[in-house]
């Protein structure tokens, strides 16, 4: 990595501490709760381990004990174990991929800096719950929804990449290649058929379960089903690489490489794209912080793949840090407005009208983990 100026080292340090600040502040209010997915008028609310999006309050707990050794980090993120466990074992909630969100920054992150064998015996539990959802035929991991409803069968989305890191690590925990062979089909479809030849994402794209063929792409969350949601874009930037780290498949390497070059093509003056890439500067639309801090942490861990003859190395560094610069000076919530969140300006779902213009758990989350990225020398939890 190339060495910090003294500007970017003040800027992240000064953002160390306030993150840090805020995690402490926020660790009463969620030591049995967990953030709503975004927050509303800038504050979250406590919610039961019941959506996609508990881990991330999880995950940034133990990045702030990785960060400062400090035990009441440790502390809080294991006060939540128990009710990870109590989700794997009465099946709440798990008609989902995001069992690989849920189980990668909470049980298996506690096994990697703990050692613990009840959070592997969790989070294999999960590995085999996530399992569950796959299509031999179709060669892909359903999204969500029961799996014999034909309304939502055969749905995969671009977030699923992020899941599969679950899977990778169960078949190397257990010796169990079936696990990794599910990943390694699943990304194969994926960069098939969710990325178009223009190196532009679907957000979703359907499969006949039975013959496996193809059916069609459209959008959950961008702004139509031919335009290119953002976060989409940016899941599909780190998500790519992520599989790229277990497998050595050079095939993902470009992929991520090729969504990289898009999405930075489309960054508007300030770095911080708006949420779907089809707007530039000067429509009348909100940014999206958490694909910024998402697209980050994606181009660090392409940038760090790279050889050092690659010129794009220093490229990608230099744009993921730039754009945690931006995040760091202008889109916290330091200096308003009042919230226990960390990113302002994100959204979560602007077609449905959720978590619009708000922080977001995840946003958050991934902006921690880009500070650590860029401060330390971390091993992924994914």
């Amino acid at each position: 990595m190339l060495p910090l100026s003294i500007r970017e080292r003040a800027v992240f340090d000064q953002a160390v501490h306030f993150a840090l600040g805020r995690i402490d502040a926020n660790i009463p209010l969620f030591s049995k709760l967990f953030p709503a997915p975004a927050s509303e008028k800038w504050i979250y609310s406590g919610i039961g381990n019941e959506d996609w999006t508990a881990s991330f309050w999880t995950g940034m707990l133990w990045l702030a004990y990785e960060l400062t050794s400090n035990e009441k980090y440790r502390q809080a993120a294991e006060r939540h174990m128990p009710s990870y466990k109590q989700r794997v074992e009465e099946r709440i909630a798990i008609d989902t991929h995001d069992l690989g969100f849920l189980y990668s920054l909470s049980a298996v992150a506690a096994y990697r800096i703990t050692g613990s064998k009840e959070a592997r015996d969790i989070a294999l539990k999960a590995a085999d719950l996530l399992a569950e959802r796959y299509f031999a035929e179709a060669g892909i991991i359903q999204a969500w929804g029961d799996l014999s409803d034909p309304e939502q069968c055969g749905r995969m989305i671009i977030d699923c990449l992020m899941n599969l890191p679950l899977l990778y690590w169960a078949a190397e925990e257990t010796g169990i290649s079936r696990y990794a062979e599910m990943a390694k089909a699943h990304v194969k479809q994926s960069a098939a058929y969710l990325v178009r030849p223009d190196y532009t994402t679907y957000h979703t794209y359907y499969m006949d379960v039975e013959t496996g063929a193809p059916k069609y792409g459209n959008t959950h969350q961008g702004y139509a089903d031919d335009s290119c949601w953002a976060r989409g874009q940016a899941w599909g930037i780190y998500g790519f690489m992520l599989s790229y780290g277990y497998t050595g498949d050079e095939s993902l390497l470009m992929v991520s490489k090729s969504l990289a070059d898009y999405f930075l093509e489309r960054l508007p003056e300030d770095g911080i794209v708006y949420w779907d890439l089809i707007f530039m500067e000067g429509d009348e639309q909100e940014k999206d912080s958490s694909a910024a801090a998402i697209a980050v942490c994606g181009l660090l861990e392409l940038a760090e793949h790279l050889p050092e003859g690659d010129l794009n190395k220093a490229r990608y560094e230099q744009a993921a840090r730039t754009m945690l610069l931006s995040l760091s000076e202008s889109y916290t919530t330091k200096n308003g407005p009042a919230s226990n969140g960390l990113l302002k300006h994100a959204v979560y779902n602007k077609p449905r009208g959720m978590g619009v213009n708000e922080c977001t758990i995840w946003g958050d989350y991934f902006y921690v983990e880009a500070l650590v990225r860029v401060l330390t020398t971390w091993r992924l939890y994914w």
